[in-house]
């Protein structure tokens, strides 16, 4: 029973992952969703930087501090190895819906290229963020990243170990395109609202400062290979200032 239970709490946990990350779609882009960035009344805009900083700040504090090592070594004297991830996984999830829920709308305008081509441009820029975004979990395992393989292998009765370290596909050019395309998806809209404007800038900085502890979280894990990778590989522009890293290295899945 016990297996299981770690098995469909998994699956729900990536459930809601996934139901988040649409609604988060829909949010950024004004699409079907019952809530957007820019929707609702507008009250006064002290408070509504104050509280959408603050969820903002939420967000990127759970976010970050769930996934260092030194956390995840005392949470797991509560919650089974197993279902680790999937709790992170959730814990963001109900974060990121609570940002959604609660973010109150900045209607000044800070850019507007809502013609036919501007509009078009934007969102076909959207939409390659968002794919960009998906192909590079699927290149560092998408099923591990979210906390699936977890649970599965607890389910079968198996050891869960690291996946070996290799650079797929885009991964040789660059450090983080799955970043890369987080904050393509940010700021590719036609009409940038001063709330959309400051959604995306502040996440893009949370983005920023959190590289630097990933790094080094996962050059902790990986040691030599990694920081060889590291070193050699520009973060977000292919061939600014480093060589791609040889075939044959790779990097471990994103964790923060």
């Amino acid at each position: 029973m016990r297996r299981i239970g770690t098995l469909v709490y998994g699956i729900v946990c990536y459930a809601a992952f996934f139901a988040t990350f649409l609604y988060l779609l829909g949010f950024l882009g004004g699409l079907v969703v019952p809530k957007s960035i820019d929707s609702g009344t507008a009250g006064p805009l002290g408070h509504a930087l104050v509280v959408n900083t603050l969820l903002l700040v939420l967000f990127g504090a759970q976010h970050s501090a769930m996934a260092r090592p030194r956390f995840k070594a005392w949470w797991t004297r509560f919650v089974p190895a197993p279902v680790e991830r999937s709790t992170y996984v959730l814990a963001s999830s109900v974060a990121l819906g609570l940002l959604c829920w609660l973010w109150l709308p900045i209607p000044a305008v800070v850019w507007d290229v809502s013609g036919p081509i501007g509009t078009a441009a934007a969102r076909g820029l959207f939409l390659a963020g968002v794919g960009l975004v998906l192909y590079s979990t699927f290149l560092i395992d998408h099923f591990d990243l979210f906390g699936l393989r977890q649970v599965v292998l607890a389910f079968r009765r198996k050891v869960y170990a690291h996946k070996r370290f290799a650079t797929p596909s885009l991964y040789r050019f660059v450090r983080h395109p799955l970043y890369v395309g987080w904050i393509v998806t940010f700021w590719a809209t036609p009409m940038m609202s001063a709330g959309h404007f400051l959604f995306a800038l502040v996440m893009t900085g949370y983005i920023l400062l959190a590289i630097p502890l990933e790094e080094r979280d996962l050059e902790g894990v990986l040691g030599e290979e990694y920081r060889r990778w590291r070193e050699s590989t520009p973060a977000f522009v292919p061939g600014l200032g480093r060589g791609a890293a040889p075939a044959g290295q790779a990097v471990e899945s994103i964790r923060g």
